[in-house]
């Protein structure tokens, strides 16, 4: 019997590796997450006629041709419009309290005089080393509002993305990138600063050279019927799922209306600042005393890295399963375009690390989610496309992974 090797999610059914880094085409860029549908087409990463993906090519530019001093004078000039007189609130930093958004708070508050106002979507379950750094965050000198949505309301929603997306992270990347233009309209507060553009990473190479994020991502018009969460219609939600009008507020984005009156716009620091994931930690831990983990994250080599929640090893297990890209690659990929380690090393460490099953808080997960341990398995097999898995004596394989493409160059 011949096995399907249709590409399922839209992905590019030939697999292609960038020859600097260790990331594949099959990494799909930054969607608006409220609109995510099973059926959507995935938009990946480009890789050019040399074989260089666009995150390499801005690596590149953020090297050689940025200069990286006028571009602090813009963010001078930037805090100068907005910086408070009177000590209010005059720009709002989301985070959880993690190396990036520790980052952000801490240099706007003691390098250029504001006054942040911080803001944390909760996680779905913290980790022991997430909660002390959150407090510590604070602790360094920061006002926050936590937001905690209804736990049943969102183990119901993680559960629905898990079986249709199979996206168990989505109802937080939503919300989290929601919360912090909320907060910009409820209390007035026009500036609000995220961390890095996800276009560092393969989005629209062209995105980093906007100071400000695409308020598609963030804002529309109060309307439930435009509003899909787990791949669900809010409609489908509240007609087949129980779940009510209020239930599904929090997971609104901002009202596009009110965010104009106030003329809130949402800036990157990494545009102003040379963006190093690793050099925000070292920065955070000197200065907030920032924890890395105590042991090796799971899926990666790791011990700093989206360390807050519970359910992020089995997030980056599912980007494994979906794209055939896991948390080894994803954190490889940027230390090699960084110089922290050379693609040979980043290859090593994908070949590792990246398949490894995430049995720490596997099973407090499948509780939290609701699911059992065979429904999971089906789902994850549902969830493997056929242009990347294959099934040799019982068990599953990859057809392509960047080892296997290195080895063939060597030979």
């Amino acid at each position: 019997m011949t096995q399907s090797t249709t590409a399922l999610y839209g992905l590019p059914e030939k697999v292609i590796f960038c020859t600097r880094c260790v990331i594949s085409n099959q990494r799909p860029d930054s969607t608006v997450e409220f609109k995510n549908r099973p059926d959507q087409k995935k938009e990946t990463i480009s890789i050019d006629e040399e074989g260089v993906c666009s995150a390499c090519r801005y690596a590149d530019i953020k090297e050689r041709e940025i200069d990286w001093a006028k571009r602090e004078q813009e963010l001078v000039e930037l805090c100068n419009q907005y910086r408070s007189k009177e000590g209010n609130y005059d720009c709002v930093v989301p985070g959880s309290g993690g190396k990036d958004s520790t980052f952000v708070a801490h240099k706007l508050k003691y390098k250029y005089g504001m006054h942040p106002l911080t803001v944390t979507w909760a996680p779905h379950v913290y980790t022991d080393v997430g909660f002390q750094n959150f407090q510590k965050w604070i602790h360094a000198g920061f006002d926050n509002i936590l937001f905690t949505p209804n736990g049943k309301v969102h183990r119901q929603l993680t559960r629905i993305a898990f079986e249709n997306l199979l996206h168990p992270f989505q109802p937080f990347i939503v919300s989290q990138r929601h919360i912090a233009p909320k907060v910009s309209a409820l209390y007035g507060i026009p500036l609000v600063f995220y961390g890095e553009n996800q276009a560092e990473y393969g989005h629209n190479i062209k995105e980093n050279f906007k100071p400000t994020m695409n308020p598609k991502f963030y804002e529309a018009e109060p309307d439930l019927s435009q509003l899909f969460l787990g791949g669900v219609s809010a409609d489908a939600l509240m007609k087949d799922h129980g779940l009510t009008p209020n239930d599904l507020k929090p997971y609104l984005p901002a009202e596009g209306h009110k965010l104009k009156a106030i003329g809130t716009t949402v800036h990157y620091m990494s545009y102003y600042l040379r963006w190093d994931p690793q050099e925000c930690y070292y920065y955070a831990a000197q200065h907030t005393g920032f924890s890395a983990n105590n042991e090796r994250t799971e899926g990666s080599y790791s011990k700093y890295s989206s360390i807050d929640d519970k359910i992020d090893p089995l997030h980056f297990y599912t980007t494994y399963i979906k794209f055939g890209i896991g948390r080894a690659t994803y954190d490889a990929a940027q230390e090699i375009r960084n110089r922290k380690i050379t693609r040979e090393e980043g290859v090593a460490l994908v070949k590792r690390f990246d398949a490894e099953f995430p049995k720490k808080y596997f099973h407090e997960i499948l509780e939290y989610m609701g699911i059992s341990e065979a429904d999971f398995n089906k789902r994850i097999d549902q969830g493997r496309s056929p242009h990347l898995w294959t099934q040799k004596n019982g068990e599953w394989q990859l057809k392509h992974a960047v080892w296997m493409e290195q080895a063939a160059v060597n030979r």
